[in-house]
C-alpha cells in the first residue's frame, strides 16, 4: 500500500486544523496508519498555516518534503502557490478561488498577484471553486474548510460519504455538525 501525502494550507483562522482532524479521524477508522503535523507561523494574526497529513500501511513521519504531496488542499490560491514545490508530479491542488489579502497587500506595499489560479494551472492539475459562496449557502463562511474537504473526498473513493459523516459527528462540536455536513455535501457535489 502506498503512502499518500496531503498538505492543507491557508491562513490563520480558516480551519486547517479541523480539516486535518477530520481527515485523520476518517482514515484512522479505516485502519490506516495516519500521521498529522501542524506547522504555523503567525497563524494567530492571519499568517500562513500548513498542516501535513500522511497515511498508508505504515507511516514514519508526517512531514511532506518537496515533490511528495499527492494533494494540496489550499484555502487561498496564493498559499497554494507558496507550497507548489511540495506537490508531486501528477498531484492535484484543490483551491478556494476567493482571495484573502495579506498585510503587505492591505497596506499597499505589495500588489496581490494577478491570475494566481491560472498560473497554478500552468504547473499543476488544479480544481478551483468559490468555496466561500458554497459555505455561506450551507450556513456559515467558516465552513470553507469542510466544503474543500468535500471536494477532496471525491479523490478518496475508499472512504464512503457515510464514513465522512461519522467523522464529522465525532470531531465537530455538536452545534456545528449539521452545518458542516451540509458544507461537506456541497463540496462533494460541486
Amino acid at each position: 500500500m502506498k503512502t499518500t501525502s496531503i498538505m492543507i494550507v491557508g491562513v490563520g483562522g480558516q480551519g486547517t486544523l479541523l480539516a486535518s482532524r477530520l481527515i485523520g479521524c476518517v482514515l484512522t477508522k479505516k485502519g490506516y496508519d495516519v500521521k498529522l503535523s501542524e506547522v504555523h507561523g503567525m497563524s494567530q494574526r492571519g499568517g500562513s498555516v500548513v498542516t501535513y497529513v500522511k497515511y498508508g500501511e505504515k507511516v514514519y513521519s508526517p512531514i511532506v518534503d518537496e515533490g511528495e504531496a499527492d494533494f494540496i488542499l489550499s484555502f487561498e490560491a496564493i498559499e497554494g502557490a507558496r507550497w507548489l514545490p511540495r506537490l508531486k508530479k501528477g498531484g492535484r491542488i484543490i483551491t478556494n478561488e476567493r482571495e484573502i489579502y495579506p498585510m503587505p497587500v492591505i497596506t499597499g506595499r505589495m500588489a496581490y498577484p494577478e491570475n494566481a489560479i491560472s498560473k497554478l494551472r500552468e504547473k499543476a492539475d488544479v480544481v478551483s471553486l468559490d468555496a466561500l459562496s458554497l459555505a455561506e449557502r450551507a450556513g456559515s463562511a467558516k465552513a470553507v474548510n469542510t466544503v474543500l474537504l468535500g471536494v477532496l473526498s471525491r479523490d478518496m473513493p475508499e472512504i464512503t460519504g457515510d464514513e465522512w459523516m461519522e467523522a464529522i459527528d465525532a470531531v465537530v462540536k455538536p452545534a456545528f455538525v449539521e452545518l458542516n455536513k451540509r458544507a461537506f455535501r456541497m463540496g462533494r457535489e460541486a
